[in-house]
């Protein structure tokens, strides 16, 4: 499985980097949603974990610079320390998860993704 971490927060990148290596995924890398944009167009992924509050870009409004076709190809959580409303994005069709940080088993976020997209 290919998977792509956007988030500003270098020890969030490198957590999820770590276990899903030791599980045998393929893991790239984004400290801010510009970044990550260019990456998701650029290539293809199983799964997408993206921040909501980010530099140059939020979660949502890398998603909704995404062609549909491309956001269809890929299973997609969306994640924030700030909780409340934003867990409603999910329920709009943006994200097929949503997670609140910080994380309390980093493995069970490795399975959750690996199970979302076993699903499609």
């Amino acid at each position: 499985m290919k998977v792509l971490v956007v988030d500003d927060e270098p020890l969030v990148r490198r957590s999820l980097q770590r276990a899903f290596k030791a599980k045998g995924h393929d893991v790239d890398l984004a400290e801010d949603g510009g970044v990550g944009l260019r990456m998701l167009l650029d290539n293809s992924y199983d799964g997408v974990f993206l921040d909501v509050l980010m530099p140059q870009m939020t979660g949502p409004q890398v998603l909704q610079s995404l062609p549909p076709e491309k956001r269809q190809q890929m299973r997609i959580v969306l994640m924030s320390a700030f909780t409340g409303a934003i867990e409603n994005q999910e329920a709009t069709g943006l994200a097929d998860h949503f997670l609140a940080k910080p994380f309390e088993d980093i493995f069970a976020i490795v399975k959750l993704m690996e199970e979302i997209v076993h699903e499609r």
